[in-house]
């Protein structure tokens, strides 16, 4: 935001590292502040002001609920670097000129910050807001906002450690039992980061009259705290689901994954903000409420600890076995049938096995052995003719004996 008047032609903010994405704890902001006017204007002072603060705000009922929380506050009197000052410390900008008002501070050690968000019913804001003080007349200010994100290492002993849980529920119709759905489910490890897969190993059993269906889904949980009441805002992210299990029939997920989206990391930090999420295995029942399995997760910082150095690993593997599967030479065309020969080898087994492959070319594939089978049987005219003339008896032969019954109906 940019507030200007007539005299001011010029008055904005801008960061030294445009090309950076986000800060963290601990790091050194750094900027300008360019100043242009069109007129002779006299500055008493020029102040720099960066803030940072949480803020939740949501109606319950006729009752608004509000409250915030201050993370960030650096402030400084800016000096203009040779320029002559007044004995009050004004200085006189003159149009023609671009002045600028270099300015830079370091953020809180990490810990003390929380990442920037933008909810449904709250946010976390950092900018940085320049005042410019003029004698009797009104101060200019304009605002810059820049991006905080603190790192969140998912790769500790507790995150990495499995987790799981059984669940059941009993089914009924109009007040009479009708068996019941249960499930077991576990993943191994808590922590994950954007775009990995979580392996699901699960096992649903339907004992019920009706047909079930099991699913998977990231849950994202929103929670807002002001005025000592609590708001919570659900969002389903993504989801699997696995084939219709009938009556008295199991199923099992042996390695079903799913794909964490693209999303902001665990927010645990904030005192009235927090966003969390979970893994929530669960099965559908027709007429009746779902049975439901909630495992937590904490999303990380991408590209932090060992583990993003063996995600990359296998990353470049499978590029390697991409590049591999592409240099592999195909034939053009298929075999010749011509280069079949007559012998007949039934000694062999009749299920191709898996045998090495001497060639480089491909290492992976199955070569089955070749059967040779022998050509059908020549006829020639004197048997086809033979096979007609036993074919032509056997006609006559029944129409004789179709003949004689008709006749002895007849005198009857």
């Amino acid at each position: 935001m940019v507030a200007m008047t007539k005299k001011v032609k010029t008055f904005q903010i801008t960061l030294s590292d445009s090309n950076k994405s986000f800060y963290c704890g601990g790091d050194k902001v750094c900027g300008r502040i360019e100043v242009e006017v069109s007129e002779v204007t006299r500055v008493s002072a020029m102040k720099i002001l960066a803030l940072g603060c949480a803020k939740v705000e949501y109606a319950k009922g006729k009752q608004r609920c509000r409250q915030e929380a201050e993370y960030l506050r650096y402030e400084e009197v800016l000096q203009l670097s040779e320029q002559p000052t007044d004995s009050d410390g004004s200085v006189v900008l003159r149009p023609g000129n671009k002045y600028e008002y270099k300015f830079g501070f370091d953020l809180p050690q990490q810990g003390q910050l929380v990442s920037s968000y933008k909810g449904k019913f709250g946010y976390v804001h950092y900018y940085v807001k320049a005042l410019m003080e003029r004698p009797q007349q009104p101060i200019l200010e304009c605002k810059k906002g820049f991006e905080v994100e603190e790192p969140l290492d998912v790769n500790t002993p507790d995150l990495l450690s499995p987790t799981g849980g059984t669940k059941e529920k009993k089914v009924t119709c109009m007040f009479i039992p009708d068996g019941q759905v249960s499930l077991n489910a576990k993943i191994d490890r808590r922590g994950f980061c954007e775009g990995e897969d979580i392996c699901i190993n699960a096992k649903f059993e339907n004992t019920c009259s009706r047909i079930v269906v099991p699913k998977a889904a990231i849950i994202a949980k929103h929670t807002y705290q002001a005025n000592g009441r609590t708001k919570i805002f659900r969002q389903k992210l993504s989801s699997v689901r696995g084939n219709h299990i009938i009556s008295g029939m199991c199923d099992a997920w042996q390695g079903k994954t799913i794909r964490v989206p693209k999303i902001k990391p665990s927010m645990l930090g904030c005192n009235i903000i927090r966003v969390e999420y979970a893994l929530m295995i669960y099965v559908h029942i027709p007429g009746s409420e779902k049975l439901i399995l909630e495992l937590p997760l904490v999303i990380g910082t991408a590209g932090l600890g060992s583990r993003s150095n063996s995600v990359s690993s296998q990353e470049g593997s499978v590029s390697n076995a991409s590049q591999s599967w592409v240099s592999l030479r195909m034939p053009s065309e298929p075999p010749s049938y011509c280069d079949i020969t007559k012998d007949c080898r039934l000694d062999q087994p009749l299920t191709p096995l898996l045998d090495d492959v001497d060639c480089d070319d491909s290492p992976i594939f199955m070569n089955a052995p070749s059967f040779q089978y022998p050509s059908p049987p020549t006829y020639t005219e004197v048997g086809i003719s033979r096979q007609v003339g036993l074919l032509s008896d056997i006609i006559r032969h029944r129409c004789l004996i179709f003949t004689a019954g008709f006749l002895v109906l007849h005198i009857i």
